[in-house]
């Protein structure tokens, strides 16, 4: 219970986003086109929440505080709500509902094909991410888990594949995703003790 304060206040933040971008949407302070803008920012949404997902066990070995542990899960189910977004945007605001259109995009866009790779490895991930599955799988859960790794690898190409003309701030988000990645590696781990020395997890 004594992590109730910070679960709610995750739950908060992830809830409020896509609804103040919803009104923004339908206001019409996005722009010209801000189904196009919703749909971006969704993306972008759900690339930020993967890398906070990703720092929440580095977070907790540099600091011993477990609340960072408490969030992962439910920090990793709002990434793949915020994905499910970007996809029901797409479909509607860039797509209209025709789906002749689809196979046209995806010979124009290969990215589509990138990120939608990226979505079927995160429901995978969303599907077996409670306690039964857990059981179920066994030590092939962690194998599973581990397509964490290459679903960061797709968000960043799909991003890139969109943003090529400005490669700014892609370059942020793929060095903090470079360094998450850097910091699963047991070599890496050793030469920063303070992060490598284990400390232990309450999950209350």
């Amino acid at each position: 219970m004594k992590f109730l304060p910070w679960r709610i206040g995750v739950f908060i933040a992830a809830v409020i986003w896509p609804l103040l971008w919803l009104y923004e949407a339908w206001s019409f302070a996005l722009g010209p086109d801000p189904g196009k803008v919703l749909v971006d920012r969704l993306g972008l949404g759900t690339l930020i929440l993967l890398l906070v997902t990703l720092s929440m066990t580095p977070l907790q070995k540099l600091t011993g505080w477990s609340g960072w542990i408490v969030v992962r899960r439910q920090i990793g189910l709002w990434c793949f709500a915020y994905v499910v977004l970007h996809l029901c945007a797409y479909l509607t605001f860039v797509l209209g509902f025709d789906w002749s259109q689809l196979g046209v995009e995806l010979r124009k866009r290969p990215y589509i094909i990138v990120g939608s790779l990226g979505f079927l490895c995160l429901l995978a991930l969303a599907v077996t991410s409670n306690r039964y599955s857990q059981r179920r799988l066994g030590a092939r859960w962690k194998k599973l888990h581990r397509l964490v790794y290459a679903i960061v690898g797709l968000g960043l190409l799909h991003m890139l594949w969109i943003v090529r003309a400005d490669l700014k701030e892609w370059s942020v988000y793929a060095f903090i995703g470079v360094c998450l990645l850097a910091l699963r590696i047991p070599l890496v781990m050793s030469r920063i003790p303070r992060l490598y020395k284990k400390k232990p997890v309450s999950v209350a």
